[in-house]
């Protein structure tokens, strides 16, 4: 049968039945070993992808750290230029001081910044921010100090009304954040809205620093007196850069013992 299929071809035919016939068998067969290669190939494929996500995650976290820092050293920047500008202003010695945090009493609003007596800073001397006034340096350590705000209830400056050039006294509100302006009488002039500076009567501000803004005047509980109470000005409870003004020690400079002594270091003296 070999010689004669080979001579004459008589089992082609018989080839080619069968080899169809068993052609869905073969399929059958391979398909295993396809849909193996199939699954390793989609695993692959699926590795790959969750590498470029996990890259682009990388990147992306770097990118948006990198860009909020950018926004962070650019709006600093641009607090220095206006404590800067602000010193220029007031055309005294002054340093720019970083707040390291909270003074550690509730019952006070003070603040510790990053500059002390090795920095030429001393107690008396006041602390402004960009827009106005922040408080004044009680204590002084040699590389750290204590700011007292202008909204402690121990705090007291003397202050004018800018529109009408008026002279009292602004405390510390009773209220978190405010300044109050106490025992003006009912006939005082002053108004909501109106702006308050620093008179320099102390000899421990200089004069016409900005301290705050009336938002409200309403009639007292003894009939003869108003009720003020204002907003201050600078970002007391949310500034991070300052500027202490490295004046000397004023208090030589004051008024007369005849006239009453202001500010918190008074009281500090005194305590």
């Amino acid at each position: 049968m070999l010689i004669v299929d080979a001579r004459l071809d008589t089992l082609s035919q018989l080839r080619l039945v069968v080899a169809t016939a068993l052609y869905p068998v073969q399929r059958a067969l391979l398909l295993p070993r396809s849909l193996a290669g199939s699954i390793a190939e989609h695993t692959r494929e699926i590795e790959a992808v969750r590498g470029e996500v996990a890259d682009l995650r990388r990147t992306g976290t770097v990118n948006a750290s990198l860009l909020l820092r950018a926004e962070q050293l650019a709006a600093e920047n641009q607090r220095l230029r206006e404590l800067l500008a602000m010193r220029e202003q007031v055309s005294a010695r002054a340093a720019i001081a970083e707040v390291l945090h909270d003074a550690r009493d509730a019952f006070s609003r003070r603040l510790v910044i990053d500059r002390g007596v090795q920095h030429g800073v001393r107690p008396g001397q006041p602390v402004i921010d960009a827009t106005g006034l922040i408080g004044q340096v009680t204590r002084a350590h040699p590389l750290s100090s204590e700011v007292t705000l202008v909204t402690d209830r121990n705090s007291t400056i003397p202050v004018e009304v800018r529109r009408t050039g008026a002279r009292t006294l602004a405390w510390g509100g009773e209220s978190p954040g405010t300044i109050e302006l106490r025992f003006l009488p009912a006939n005082s002039d002053i108004r909501e809205g109106d702006e308050l500076i620093t008179s320099g009567l102390d000899g421990l501000f200089p004069a016409g620093l900005p301290v705050a803004r009336v938002t409200s005047v309403s009639p007292g509980r003894a009939a003869a007196f108003i009720e003020v109470r204002a907003r201050p000005i600078a970002g007391v409870e949310r500034t991070r850069l300052l500027l202490v003004l490295l004046a000397e020690d004023t208090r030589q400079a004051a008024p007369a013992p005849s006239e009453p002594e202001t500010g918190v270091t008074r009281r500090r003296r005194q305590g």
